[in-house]
């Protein structure tokens, strides 16, 4: 079928999440170029996304969640896994934990290494600082000035500094900044807020834009395919109010719809698997092997203690009088649990001997609650969030059907490795050794999951396998490198096509050590770079 363009743009970008809002404000910044900027989802105008605590209400929201589900996981215990994930302007980042971590200086360094020149460390670190205002001020590892705002949660909380204590005393070092010259430690996350607002890449690039006459937004427009003549991108079928729309991009077509629909709309515009697309009846345009292989994310698995004192978020929520007072503080300090959202602090360790760097990450949260993102408990309680940082396992998101408003067959593979579940029993380990320190010992009042009775190591699997989840940080579907797996190239060019690249989360080779949104934002901001580079010298 043929579509018809009604309108032609230098640049269309498909997905305004934290990769294409950052695309969409750079290759519009000089004016030259004109910028279609597509979002399936509805604009950010909820109030539940600029509070940070508004986590919680959309974890399950049904028009700015996606709300996709895992196939059944054959090492976890069988179970549908939920993936939350951003579905309006801002994306994931407009809903995510708010956690601003770049991952390891090796984890780029590894990317080198396979074959992808100039995504070492000194090669991204940039652009990392490009997009930064930290509230700290620049040095050699921060910037300032950058649209996306990072700042201090300020305040220190009683149930963290014992944590930080308790870390302390088995040999971990406090550490007042993973983002610089060091990941390994225990103390503080720095969130994107900005006094007490959450700075999602929506309100970090695209507000300044927006009135810019060469970038038009489209909200409530989900791609359905890629449009080519010949090998080359032409532009973008889209659906939008029941409509379906086409446009033209003259220069080229970028995709920033993250490790999900990255690779989904790849495959239903004929580009992946020969012998995949074939079976769906999808005309093949270019054999890519590799399109929806290589998912990676991190397996959160999550202790939750009863605390002895009524000092955390659990009992702020309780009662009108808890919310009230935490309310007045957000609203005339800007501070508080309102403008922190979930965890407050973290913790990057090893466990396993033969690792070099840290192989684990903490999130502690002083809230508790079934799975994140529901109801906190009625009592005070606290959680240790434990997530592998490199994991072996490899899974994949492929398409099922030709119908663009099916969602992808999600499969993780979650602790397929067996290094993976080493360092789950391990990591599980470690957290009560956290939990049994005597720093902790007049907080913490009894283990209520996974329970005193999961011992052995079989045990602490089988409740690993029973109740661990994402914490929402697939990557890798249409990875960057060389080899035959390989989607994208350096420049992020799609192998064997021309016009068309990709520019988020999913090209990583491999998975970074921490939370993927500043990494995503980098990637959007290097990517943005080279294709102002390549326009100049075309």
């Amino acid at each position: 079928m043929s579509t018809q363009a009604e309108s032609t743009h230098d640049y269309i970008i498909i997905g305004a999440g934290s990769a294409g809002a950052t695309l969409g404000a750079r290759l519009s910044e000089n004016g030259r170029y004109s910028v279609l900027l597509l979002e399936a989802g509805p604009a950010d105008r909820s109030p539940w996304i600029h509070l940070p605590i508004g986590y919680g209400k959309t974890m399950f929201h049904p028009v700015l969640n996606w709300r996709l589900y895992s196939e059944p996981e054959v090492e976890m215990a069988g179970r549908r896994i939920y993936w939350p994930r951003g579905r309006c302007l801002g994306g994931s980042s407009s809903i995510n934990g708010l956690i601003y971590i770049r991952g390891q200086a090796e984890d780029y360094e590894r990317w080198a290494a396979l074959g992808n020149a100039g995504w070492g460390w000194r090669d991204v670190l940039p652009y990392f600082m490009r997009s930064e205002d930290n509230a700290r001020g620049s040095s050699d590892y921060h910037g300032a000035g950058g649209p996306l705002a990072v700042s201090d949660i300020g305040a220190s909380h009683e149930l963290m500094e014992a944590i930080i204590a308790g870390a302390q005393s088995l040999g971990v070092a406090r550490n007042d900044d993973f983002n610089g010259a060091q990941q390994e430690g225990v103390g503080y996350f720095q969130l994107t807020t900005r006094r007490g607002i959450r700075c999602s890449s929506a309100t970090a690039y695209l507000r300044p834009a927006r009135a810019r006459h060469n970038l038009r937004i489209e909200t409530d427009a989900q791609a359905t395919r890629l449009l080519f003549s010949g090998s080359r991108a032409s532009g973008v079928e889209y659906r939008q109010h029941g409509k379906l729309r086409g446009a033209t991009a003259a220069r080229e077509v970028i995709l920033a719809a993250g490790a999900v629909h990255s690779p989904q709309l790849l495959e239903l515009s004929g580009i992946g698997d020969a012998s995949r697309l074939a079976a769906l009846g999808i005309p093949l345009l270019r054999h890519l092997p590799g399109v929806g292989e290589n998912l990676q994310d991190h397996l959160q698995l999550r202790l939750i203690y009863k605390v002895a004192k009524p000092i955390t978020t659990n009992d702020d929520l309780r009662n009108l009088v808890g919310k009230a007072r935490i309310g007045l503080q957000w609203l005339f300090k800007r501070s508080g649990p309102l403008a922190i959202g979930i965890n407050q602090g973290g913790l990057f360790t090893r466990v396993l001997a033969e690792s070099a760097t840290p192989d684990i990450q903490f999130h502690f949260g002083t809230i508790s609650a079934e799975m994140a993102g529901a109801d906190p408990h009625p009592w005070s309680g606290c959680t240790f969030s434990v997530c592998q940082l490199r994991p072996e396992s490899r899974g994949s998101i492929h398409v099922h059907s030709r119908d663009p408003a099916l969602a992808p067959q999600i499969r993780p593979n979650y602790l397929a490795a067996e290094t993976d579940r080493r360092i789950a029993v391990a990591a599980l380990r470690y957290a009560r050794r956290l939990a049994a320190t005597v720093a902790l010992a007049p907080y913490l009042s009894a283990e209520y999951r996974p329970g005193p009775e999961v011992a052995s190591d079989e045990q602490l699997l089988q409740f690993a396998r029973d109740y661990g989840a994402t914490i929402f940080h697939p990557v890798g579907t249409c990875a960057m490198g060389n080899g035959e797996q390989a989607v994208v190239d350096q420049r992020l060019r799609v192998r064997g096509v021309s016009g068309l690249r990709v520019a988020d989360a999913s090209i990583m080779p491999t998975l970074v050590s921490g939370n993927t949104n500043a990494p995503a934002i980098m990637i959007a901001e290097k990517a943005a770079a080279m294709i102002l580079e390549d326009a100049a010298g075309a």
